[in-house]
């Protein structure tokens, strides 16, 4: 097939056990603590694409699916990765490593993780763990990950519904229980665990200490966005890195109309409500927690709520300069 014959992919969500996984994702026995919405093994839901991976499509159609700016700056690949995240226990303290350390560390073509969190569910109570006390040096740091003390320096931050935090590759960070949350990040899953709150070891959850040692910065802090007050229908940009842009769509009354321009393509995830999706003669329904592609060549592109008002995330690729 040498033509992309489809501009919007709704994507079939992974669900992902985890230890300390709960019940809002999905209710069953084994706790899910992810829902991976958008990846490169992402399958389409239907279409004259359905079946097809997120990492066929970019390959495949390049320009016209990932947008010419995706392209310039990622190749042919899907360079994010997002999820949900269910926290109804501690998840391990760990950090992740930037472009260069992964590719020394893991291996040629790996790629680091920054991610971002955007709050969606707090209990009053609950706390996370990001960055590290201030004033704390990097030899006082090596020696609480090797000695088991990183509690002892971690900066513990209480938060708020509707709050971002942009997490810098090379922090150190733990999600407390309590928490619903999205995430977006590079397409990367390499993870450092530095502790992992006494629960017993395995292969699959094992600690990385050394690793941590060389990859955590005892200077990098996490980049905090307020609850954005939105009226009506109205954007707010989250966070922005080098390797995304996230913002909160909220959709009232009156739709919310934008464009990609050719340059990358839109990935929305419905967090509230539920809305329908309208490119050219496409329109797709998406329900809370649905998560969709718009191709880059998608051009003008319209969201509607599907009642009195919804909240959906779009995560897109940086622009290069003009």
């Amino acid at each position: 097939m040498s033509e992309l014959l489809q501009n919007l992919f709704v994507l079939e969500p992974q669900y992902q056990k985890r230890v300390w996984g709960g019940q809002r994702l999905k209710a069953q026995e084994d706790p899910v603590g992810e829902l991976w919405g958008a990846f490169d093994e992402s399958l389409v839901q239907a279409g004259p694409h359905g079946g097809m991976s997120v990492a066929e499509l970019a390959s495949a159609f390049g320009e016209a699916f990932l947008g010419r700016d995706v392209v310039e700056r990622f190749g042919r690949r899907f360079p994010l990765l997002i999820k949900l995240l269910d926290c109804a226990d501690w998840l391990s303290v760990q950090v992740h490593p930037n472009d260069e350390q992964a590719e020394r560390l893991v291996g040629p073509g790996q790629y680091g993780k920054t991610e971002a969190w955007h709050f969606l569910e707090v209990d009053p109570e609950t706390s996370i763990l990001a960055g590290v006390k201030p004033g704390t040096t990097a030899e006082r740091l090596a020696n609480a990950i090797r000695g088991g003390e990183i509690l002892d320096v971690a900066q513990r931050l209480h938060i708020a519904h509707g709050e971002t935090y942009l997490i810098p590759a090379g922090t150190l960070h733990a999600l407390g229980p309590g928490l619903l949350l999205y995430e977006v990040q590079q397409a990367s899953d390499t993870t450092y665990r530095v502790y992992d709150w006494d629960r017993p070891p395995s292969e699959k959850r094992a600690l990385h200490i050394e690793q941590s040692v060389l990859v955590t910065n005892p200077h990098s802090v996490p980049a905090r966005t307020p609850r954005p007050e939105l009226h009506g229908t109205s954007s707010a940009r989250a966070a922005e890195s080098p390797f995304f842009v996230l913002e909160v769509l909220q959709i009232a009354d009156e739709p919310f109309t934008s464009t990609t321009e050719g340059r990358t393509l839109n990935v929305f995830t419905v967090t509230e409500g539920a809305v329908t999706l309208t490119c050219s003669a496409e329109t797709e329904e998406l329900d809370r927690f649905s998560s969709a592609i718009l191709a880059g060549r998608g051009g003008a592109f319209t969201l509607r709520s599907n009642g009195t008002q919804a909240t959906v995330l779009r995560a897109t690729l940086p622009l290069a300069k003009s």
